[in-house]
C-alpha cells in the first residue's frame, strides 16, 4: 500500500481555510486509489484549547469532509480531529475511513500533554486500536505526546495480531525536533514496525513547527521525509516486509515478562 503524509502549514482555528489546503494538495499529489492518506493532529484547527471550537460531534464539518475526501480520492483516511463525549471533555482523536467514506474506527490519545494544560482540556483515551487495511496490513495509530511511551507501542504488540505501521500524527514544536525524528525512528527499530510520523509545519500563535514528517521502515530506514516545508511525502509499505524481518531476527520471543522483574 502507497502511503501519503501531508506536511501542513495548518492555519489556526480555520476549519474552511484547512479544508481547502487539503485539497490544494490532494489536487496537486493526485494520491493512487487505494492508498492511504494521513493528516496530522487536529489538522483542521490547530492545537487549540479552545473546545468549544474544535469539537464536533460524529458526522460534523470535519468528519463530513474527510467523508467527502475519501471518496473522491478512493482513499483510507486518517486524520486528527476532536470529538465530543456524552459527558465530560471532549477527546483528541484519530478517526480512520475507509475509501468508502465509512468509519472503520477512531483512537482517542492516551496521553494527553500536561505541560501544554491539554489534560485540563481533552480527556485521555483508555484504548490501544488495531485497524485491518488491505494486503493483511494492519495499523495502530497514535497521537503526538504518545511517542514518548514506547510502552504503548509494545503493548500494541501483545494482541493476537501485531501491527505492521504504527502512525504518529502530531503537532510537535521545533524545539523539540530532534526528540521527534530520533523517537520516531526508535519505536520503528525497536518495534521492528514501519512507523510513520506526520507532523505540522509552520506557526501557531506561540509556537513554531519544523515538520520533519517521516515514513521509517522495520530496519529504521527513512523512506520518505517531508523535511520542514509544506508538502506531501509518500512510500510504499509492505506488511511481508515486517513479516519477514520479525522472522529472520525473532527478537520478540526474547522479551521478559516485567512482573517478574523486580526493583531492588
Amino acid at each position: 500500500m502507497k502511503v501519503y503524509a501531508y506536511q501542513m502549514d495548518i492555519i489556526w482555528e480555520d476549519k474552511e481555510a484547512n479544508f481547502l489546503k487539503v485539497l490544494h494538495w490532494s489536487k496537486q499529489t493526485q494520491p493512487t486509489p487505494g492508498s492511504l492518506i494521513v493528516l496530522p493532529e487536529m489538522f483542521a484547527t490547530g492545537f487549540s484549547m479552545d473546545t468549544d471550537m474544535t469539537q464536533e460531534s460524529a458526522n460534523g464539518p470535519t468528519e463530513s469532509f474527510l467523508k467527502r475526501l475519501a471518496l473522491e480520492y478512493s482513499c483510507y483516511i486518517l486524520a486528527g480531529l476532536n470529538f465530543s463525549r456524552e459527558k465530560g471533555k471532549p477527546g483528541n482523536d484519530a478517526l480512520l475511513l475507509n475509501p468508502e467514506g465509512q468509519r472503520l474506527g477512531h483512537y482517542s490519545k492516551i496521553h494527553p500533554f500536561s505541560i501544554g494544560q491539554e489534560d485540563k482540556h481533552y480527556a485521555a483515551g483508555k484504548k490501544i486500536q488495531c485497524f485491518h487495511l488491505p494486503g493483511g496490513l494492519r495499523l495502530c495509530p497514535f497521537i503526538c505526546y504518545d511517542l514518548r511511551f514506547p510502552e504503548v507501542f509494545r503493548r500494541a504488540l501483545q494482541g493476537t495480531e501485531a501491527p505492521h505501521i504504527f502512525v504518529v500524527i502530531a503537532n510537535w514544536p521545533d524545539t523539540r525536533t530532534t526528540h521527534w525524528i530520533r523517537l520516531l525512528v526508535a519505536r520503528a527499530i525497536e518495534n521492528q514496525a514501519y512507523v510513520i510520523g506526520v507532523n505540522r509545519c509552520g506557526s501557531a500563535p506561540l509556537l513554531n513547527y519544523d515538520g520533519s514528517s517521516m515514513i521509517i521502515d522495520p530496519h529504521g530506514k527513512t523512506l520518505a521525509t517531508a523535511e520542514t516545508k509544506e508538502g506531501v511525502c509518500h512510500a510504499e509499505v509492505d506488511p511481508e516486509e515486517v513479516n519477514e524481518w520479525r522472522k529472520r531476527f525473532p527478537g520478540f520471543q526474547d522479551r521478559r515478562d516485567m512482573n517478574e522483574v523486580h526493583l531492588t
